[in-house]
């Protein structure tokens, strides 16, 4: 999804990638990028009849809505519900946006990019050329509007979560993996639209990115298995029954690899020997090499035994070619010695040592 800001009198506008739906966090990020390109801020901001701006059960501003745009000193107004032709600046624009980003698309030849960030400059290259077209306008819509202030409001949500014993949170209908040390700490979840930053009292422990359910489902997953390994190799045996196992296998390789071992191996073997080996692929970031070749070998009924896993991983590194002398133990003695020195002479001249 996008949000679009744009200025009535100008045209001038401002357009960010929204992951999810039409959360505050997605709307206070959105607005605080749009004013700050801008420069200023309008008296007025309009919205539809945003949930993460408006109660519509109590006919009502969130707090959160509020206190953004009374930290901007802007006033909130929005059109009435379902007559979106009153907030036309907006909506009109829309449509012309979009049809203005196929077109761009089009001639690229690819929907295809690396990253969300390389979308976001796709996107801002295509505004930057319509913005153009009203820059004399914009400038003298410009010397109206406030000044910004000094700092940001914070632009996501906070929460207060407790990791579960099987290193798991809870948040807004998504079950998250965390690292395994912090099983049983309860956690302060900043959620953003588009990732969640998590903290031990003012320490930062990790950032996960935001998961969303699919059309059509309640729930949804973000398992990783480097999160859990260390604590799940030395209880193997939970693999099998975990309730996120199939989750933890990280793709379709290590899907068939489980499946193959658990026919060769017999139940608790397997669960040993495929808990070792993602433990190995996580500690040595050799995912998908070491999941490749032992697919290979397994469709072939070979499979590597853990000691041979461990002759391999674990191997002792070759010292750095070199001679090394020792240095004279005497040093410490002349430095403790020339130390002690200092200190009875600065004593004896009264100089506080």
């Amino acid at each position: 999804m996008l949000y679009q800001f744009r200025l009535a009198f100008s045209g001038w506008r401002s357009v960010s990638i929204v992951l999810g739906g039409e959360s505050y966090a997605a709307l206070a990020s959105g607005l605080q990028r749009a004013l700050t390109q801008a420069g200023g801020c309008p008296h007025e901001h309009r919205t539809d009849s945003l949930s993460a701006a408006r109660s519509n059960r109590t006919n009502r501003w969130t707090d959160d809505y509020a206190a953004l745009c009374a930290h901007y000193q802007m006033e909130p107004t929005h059109n009435n519900l379902g007559v979106s032709h009153e907030n036309g600046v907006v909506e009109c624009a829309n449509g012309s946006f979009k049809r203005r980003l196929s077109q761009h698309l089009k001639l690229r030849q690819s929907h295809d990019f690396d990253s969300i960030e390389d979308y976001q400059t796709f996107i801002d290259q295509v505004v930057s050329r319509l913005n153009k077209r009203c820059h004399s306008r914009f400038l003298e819509e410009q010397e109206s509007l406030q000044a910004l202030p000094g700092n940001l409001v914070a632009d996501y949500q906070l929460l207060s979560v407790k990791v579960t014993r099987s290193s798991t949170i809870e948040v807004r209908r998504v079950v998250y993996t965390v690292p395994s040390r912090l099983i049983g700490e309860r956690l302060q979840v900043r959620l953003y639209h588009d990732h969640l930053a998590l903290y031990v009292g003012q320490q930062q422990a990790e950032i996960l990115p935001r998961v969303y359910p699919k059309p059509g489902q309640n729930r949804a997953r973000s398992i990783k298995y480097c999160h859990v390994i260390r604590s799940l190799v030395t209880k193997p045996q939970a693999f099998r029954y975990s309730q996120i196992r199939d989750d933890l296998l990280p793709n379709n390789i290590y899907r068939q690899l489980w499946q193959k071992a658990d026919q060769h191996f017999a139940a608790r073997e397997a669960c040993k020997w495929m808990v070792n080996v993602l433990w190995f692929a996580c500690e040595y970031d050799m995912e998908e090499a070491l999941g490749q070749e032992l697919l290979v070998e397994a469709n072939k009924g070979k499979f590597m035994s853990i000691a041979q896993l461990q002759a391999r991983f674990l191997q002792h590194q070759s010292q750095p070619n070199g001679h090394f002398t020792q240095h004279n133990l005497t040093s410490y003695d002349q430095l403790l010695n020339a130390f002690m020195q200092a200190k009875s002479a600065q004593h004896e001249a009264g100089v506080p040592f």
